[in-house]
């Protein structure tokens, strides 16, 4: 599960998740959805993303960050991921295609993952990872 919350200038996002891993992913997933409509990215190409920080906010906002990068450089957009969690080190994978702007219904750029809201925390029975991001 993933969703949008509100903010002033700039747009939430959020990954809900019953594993720590799951719910990057989701914020992952979120992130795409602010900038174009993932349903319609094909996960075709495949992506390697590393990230290493001290604690796991930073790890949250870096993977993001990674991905943003991915997306500038490659010119693609992402539609799956997958991630494996070792201490604060991060390997992952992202699927997408290069962009279609009128296909994958294009909507906001997004130029980066913010440290503002940035929180990762279990609460009860799930995970939750989310940050601003600057658009």
């Amino acid at each position: 599960m993933w969703e949008h919350f509100h903010h002033q200038a700039d747009v939430g996002i959020r990954g809900i998740g019953q594993t720590l891993e799951e719910a990057f992913t989701e914020g992952a997933y979120a992130l795409s959805a602010v900038m174009c409509n993932p349903q319609k990215v094909r996960p075709r190409v495949p992506i390697q993303i590393r990230a290493e920080t001290a604690d796991r906010e930073l790890l949250f906002a870096d993977w993001l960050n990674q991905i943003l990068y991915e997306i500038d450089t490659q010119k693609m957009y992402f539609s799956r991921f997958e991630i494996r969690l070792e201490n604060n080190s991060l390997t992952g994978t992202a699927w997408g295609e290069p962009a279609d702007p009128d296909r994958h219904e294009s909507a906001v750029d997004v130029k980066a993952a913010t440290y503002l809201m940035l929180k990762v925390n279990c609460q009860g029975d799930r995970w939750i990872a989310q940050c601003v991001v600057d658009v």
